[in-house]
């Protein structure tokens, strides 16, 4: 709800662990417990609020990082430039307060969960139930995205829990609520009366809302909002697209189409399109004698409302394949060619998981995902691509990479036109279309009759050839037509023409290591960096406040594993996002994987009961060194079967090993809830050393992660027993 946060979604997962980190080692303090639903409410509201403002009042802008002229693009954040006497309100503050919010939320909490640790004899055997109720977690939270359900369904299964375990658990911690001068009875009496007014609160929010015009949808990627009238649909609170009849708007989607039949070209047969979203670009292919579409969409709300009520009913066509798939697992899934691959707009607004910087569509825009598109072209076939880049430094990059795999030059076009596209130049204003692959024909007829038009109307498109110097008037009504009736259709004509792109200084291509397109260095932004300092600073604080920092000792090898694990939980995330696609399904399975590896270390504990951790250490840094030897990309061209069985190993293998050593001095532990809580502040550093992957690359991250490790060893309180 609070808008262009979803860039940065990350920060809400690292202010859920200090918030867990603070409970845990303010375990044995005054219950912050009351307060979790009270500052839910709050948190909500405040999101409600931020949203009304920002659509309600124009004046008011938030900062994304100087869109003007950024280090990183976020899409949408361009629209409300910063003019004088606009009130800029900079994404770190946003940010900053919800990070403080959330971290709050979690600290009552993480106390429940310290004291549960303090007062189980077996910690492993309490850990490892913490660990199956994760599992649980996942497995809940795949049911509730898989039926597409809104958030009042999720705080309302989170606040029954609460009504539960109040009554449920309110004995077992009588004592330690007696010692704080606490009724455990009028204790679980206040949290029911608290979590039954924060359902109807919630409810309240849900059915309100600020400025939300047409239908609230929620889909496994972004709340969606629909405007039956108009066609619009908004995610995340983001202009996104708009479904037209293709026959009355929208000549971009036209464009590819109307270039090869005009040059002499034959209609594209077979044709994928990667993005189909709700079926404009489908609709425009079967218009122009496509026999057969691949519509490949990654959010199933966005197909369902174009299935539903797009104008021309393209999903509704016998033609027309529908794959709810990421684009790049399926190109390399199917093995048909195709005479036209299309990326058509494709720009999420979101990140693939809290557990990195990746975007949605990042691995499709890579010098290898453009490999593999030429692999899927038909002898003479074309990819094309279009969008808003917002930069002439993006076309510039996308050039080169297309010119590089495809050993000739795009074809360039800009809507309006531009002779020249420059790197320093805004491109907000500009969709801008690469066409690489057979294009001879069209560049040529490009440069014979010096231009191309296409008419705001592209029904008007069809029974002219619109390759001429001029623009043309529709033969039928030019005699008709008065003086002023004449300049008035002219001005419906757009100029079309080949577009000079200057890659001078653009020598990095993004590669599925570094698949950060819209990242304009191999640096870590000013953005993130302030962002970086920022969640430091409010951690130290919330820690100054809560915590008793000046009591407890940290267990730095803990702390550690903790920071160590989560940048290898980061890979993991990342490394099957590229090999089996970046949906919400792959994340959900990945991380129950994960803390099935988890389990597994665990069992191996109670099991075998190590006391000797070095040789663990020992294969924990060598299964590290081999990932960082062996490329992300090098399983893509195997079988599926063989794809997971490597990869896997590779991925979960560093994983096993160091919940072993964890789960080892856990066990032993003599202050668990300290502990734990040192484990948790260990993955918000981890997950801050996050953003080193836009410098590294994520093949090299683990090197960061190998340093944790190391640290860990040295830091190991029994290092001595260790190494004997």
């Amino acid at each position: 709800m609070v808008v262009f946060l979803t860039f940065f979604t990350n920060l809400v997962l690292m202010a859920s662990f200090l918030g867990m980190t603070v409970g845990c080692l303010a375990a044995r303090a005054r219950s912050f417990m009351y307060a979790t639903i009270p500052l839910t409410l709050l948190a909500t509201a405040l999101a409600w609020m931020a949203l009304g403002v920002y659509t309600s009042y124009s004046k008011v802008t938030i900062d994304v990082g100087r869109q003007d002229s950024p280090q990183q693009i976020f899409f949408g954040t361009e629209y409300r430039a910063i003019n004088p006497g606009q009130i800029v309100i900079p994404i770190e503050v946003l940010a900053g307060v919800f990070f403080v919010l959330i971290a709050l939320v979690f600290v009552g909490l993480g106390q429940v969960m310290g004291r549960a640790f303090q007062s189980i004899p077996d910690h492993l055997k309490a850990y490892t139930a913490n660990i199956a109720g994760s599992l649980l977690g996942i497995v809940f939270f795949s049911a509730v995205a898989y039926l597409r359900t809104s958030p009042f369904v999720w705080f309302l299964i989170s606040m029954a829990l609460c009504l539960y375990f109040a009554t449920a658990k309110s004995r077992h911690y009588a004592p330690a609520l007696s010692e704080q001068g606490i009724k455990p009875a009028a204790a679980a009496r206040n949290i029911q009366v608290v979590a039954a007014v924060g359902v109807l609160a919630i409810a309240g929010f849900t059915g309100w809302g600020f400025g939300v015009k047409g239908q609230t949808l929620w889909s496994p990627y972004y709340k969606i909002v629909y405007q039956p009238e108009t066609g619009d649909i908004d995610t995340n609170n983001i202009a996104h697209q708009r479904m037209v009849p293709i026959s009355q708007e929208g000549p971009a989607y036209v464009l590819p189409y109307l270039l090869n039949r005009d040059s002499g070209g034959k209609p594209f047969e077979d044709v994928l399109i990667i993005g189909a979203g709700s079926g404009n670009d489908v609709a425009s292919a079967l218009a122009h004698g496509a026999q057969h579409v691949d519509a490949v969409e990654i959010d199933p709300v966005l197909y369902g409302i174009g299935q539903t009520n797009h104008p021309d009913r393209p999903y509704s066509d016998a033609r027309v394949a529908v794959y709810l798939d990421d684009g790049r697992s399926f190109v390399n899934k199917n093995p048909r060619k195709y005479d036209l691959i299309i990326y058509a707009l494709v720009d999420s607004l979101v990140l693939h998981s809290g557990y990195s910087s990746l975007r949605l569509e990042s691995f499709l825009f890579t010098e290898q995902a453009f490999r593999e598109i030429k692999a899927r072209l038909k002898p003479g076939g074309i990819f094309a691509m279009y969008n808003y880049y917002r930069q002439g430094w993006v076309v510039a990059r996308l050039y080169k990479m297309a010119e590089q795999v495809f050993g000739s030059r795009p074809l360039v076009i800009s809507m309006p036109y531009q002779e020249t596209i420059a790197p320093q130049d805004s491109q907000k204003n500009h969709i801008t279309f690469l066409m690489i692959g057979n294009t001879d024909a069209i560049a040529g007829a490009l440069r014979e009759k010096e231009s191309f038009w296409v008419n705001s109307t592209p029904l008007s498109n069809e029974s002219i050839n619109a390759f001429r110097p001029k623009p043309p008037l529709l033969e039928r009504s030019a005699n008709a037509l008065s003086g002023e009736g004449k300049a008035n259709q002219i001005k419906q004509w757009r100029k079309i023409g080949a577009a000079r792109v200057d890659t001078a200084g653009i020598d990095l291509v993004p590669t599925d290591d570094w698949p950060f397109l819209y990242l304009k260095n191999h640096a870590i932004p000013k953005l993130n960096i302030r962002g970086m300092l920022t969640v430091a600073g409010l951690s130290a604080l919330i820690l100054l406040a809560f915590a008793p920092v000046r009591r407890i000792h940290p267990n730095w090898q803990v702390f550690f594993l903790g920071a160590g694990f989560m940048l290898l939980e980061t890979k993991g995330v990342v490394h099957m996002a590229l090999l089996f696609g970046a949906t919400w399904m792959v994340n959900s399975i990945v991380l129950f994987a994960i803390l099935v590896m988890i389990l597994l270390s665990n069992f191996w504990v109670l099991w075998l009961r190590p006391r000797i951790l070095w040789p663990y250490y020992a294969l924990l840094i060598t299964a590290l060194a081999a990932n960082t030897l062996v490329p992300m990309d090098q399983f893509l061209s195997w079988s599926v079967a063989g794809r997971a069985i490597t990869s896997c190993t590779l991925v979960y293998v560093p994983l096993f090993f160091a919940g072993v050593i964890f789960a080892t001095v856990f066990r032993d532990s003599l202050q668990p809830d300290v502990d734990f809580g040192a484990n948790i502040a260990g993955a918000v550093v981890g997950g801050l050393c996050e953003y080193f992957s836009m410098v590294l690359g994520f093949q090299y991250l683990l090197l960061v992660a190998l340093g944790f490790y190391l640290l860990s060893a040295i830091f190991g309180r029994k290092w001595t027993r260790m190494m004997g």
